[in-house]
C-alpha cells in the first residue's frame, strides 16, 4: 500500500524543488574544483560519508527518533544502491567517455522515465497525455540550452547507455522512496540512512579501484569544494528531495533534473562571468512550459475558460 500525495504541486513545493535545483547546480562547480586534485569515487565517498556525519550530528542535536523497524533499514540500503551508487558509479564511469554536455542531455531524461516507472507502478502517479508532452517540452529545452557536443563519438553506446541506466536508477529510486512516507520517518533521518547505505558500499569499491587517498596533499582550496559539496549539495539536498517525495510524489521531486541545467547555467553567469546566450532564455521557456504541463494546474484552468 502506498500513501496517496498532492501530484499538483503547491507553491511550498515548487519552492523547495527550485531550491534543491540550486544545490545540485551549485554541485557541478564544487566537483569540478575538487576533480583536480583526487579521483572521482574518491569525490563520490567523500561527499556522502560527510554528508553522513554531519546528517547524524543534527539528528543527535535534535534528538530526532530513529525507526525500529528493520524493514525501514533495509529500505535504506535500497535507496543508497538506486539514488547513489548505481547512478554516480554509471555517471563517473559514462563521462570518462563522452562529452559532459552529452551526459547532462542524457540525464535530463530521468523525467520521462519517472512518468512510465511511476505510471505502471503508482495508483495516484499515472500517466497523462499532458504529463507526457510536459515530459517532452522540458526534455527540449535541456537540449536546446546545452546543445549536443558536435565532438562527442555517437558510436560510443555503452557510456551513453550508462547515462541512461543512471536516469532509469533515478526513476525507480523516486518510486521506491515513497515507503518512507508510509513508514513516518523523518525526511532527515531517511536522508541519513541512505548516504550511510551508500558510504558503506561505495567504501571498499573506492578502496580497490582509486587506492588508499592521498589527503595529506589535498589543498584547502579542494577541501573548502568537498566540504561544501557534502553539507550543501547532499546533506541539505537530500533532505529537501525526500520532503519533496513526500509531498508531491516521484515524477514531481525528478523535475529537478530538468532544472539543474538552468540552475548551472545562472549560477555560471552569476559567479563565472559566464554569458547567458539567447538560445539559453529559449530552452528556459521551453522547461517552463513543460513543468506548467506536467503540473496541470494552469493548462486545466485554459481548458475551462476557453472550453
Amino acid at each position: 500500500m502506498t500513501t496517496t500525495i498532492d501530484t499538483s504541486m503547491s507553491g511550498r513545493a515548487w519552492a523547495m524543488l527550485i531550491l534543491l535545483s540550486i544545490l545540485w547546480g551549485g554541485s557541478f562547480f564544487f566537483i569540478g574544483v575538487a576533480v583536480t586534485e583526487l579521483p572521482p569515487l574518491t569525490i563520490v565517498t567523500l561527499r556522502v560519508g560527510l554528508a553522513a556525519l554531519t546528517l547524524w550530528l543534527v539528528i543527535a542535536a535534535g534528538n530526532i527518533a530513529l525507526p525500529t523497524d528493520p524493514s525501514v533499514w533495509r529500505a535504506f540500503l535500497g535507496m543508497g544502491l538506486l539514488n547513489n551508487v548505481i547512478p554516480f558509479a554509471l555517471i563517473v564511469w559514462g563521462q570518462t567517455q563522452i562529452a559532459s554536455g552529452l551526459a547532462s542531455i542524457l540525464n535530463a531524461a530521468t523525467p520521462i522515465f519517472a512518468v512510465v516507472v511511476a505510471g505502471a507502478l503508482l495508483p495516484d502517479e499515472r500517466i497523462t497525455p499532458l504529463k507526457l508532452l510536459g515530459v517532452a517540452a522540458g526534455f527540449m529545452g535541456v537540449v536546446v540550452m546545452i546543445g549536443v557536443p558536435a565532438s562527442s563519438d555517437v558510436s560510443h553506446v555503452l557510456p551513453q547507455l550508462a547515462i541512461i541506466g543512471a536516469a532509469l536508477s533515478y526513476s525507480f529510486a523516486g518510486v521506491y522512496g515513497r515507503r518512507f512516507k508510509r513508514y513516518g520517518v523523518n525526511p532527515i533521518v531517511t536522508a541519513a540512512g541512505q548516504v550511510t547505505a551508500s558510504t558503506l558500499v561505495l567504501l571498499p569499491i573506492t578502496w580497490a579501484i582509486d587506492g588508499a587517498p592521498q589527503l595529506q596533499q589535498v589543498t584547502l582550496h579542494t577541501w573548502a569544494a568537498i566540504i561544501a559539496l557534502a553539507l550543501v549539495s547532499t546533506a541539505l539536498a537530500y533532505i529537501i528531495y525526500f520532503k519533496i517525495l513526500a509531498l508531491s510524489g516521484a515524477t514531481n521531486v525528478l523535475l529537478v533534473t530538468l532544472l539543474v541545467p538552468v540552475s548551472a547555467i545562472l549560477l555560471g553567469s552569476l559567479f563565472l562571468n559566464e554569458s547567458l546566450q539567447p538560445i539559453h532564455f529559449v530552452g528556459m521557456l521551453l522547461i517552463a512550459l513543460g513543468l506548467s504541463a506536467i503540473d496541470g494546474r494552469l493548462w486545466r484552468w485554459l481548458k475551462a475558460k476557453y472550453a
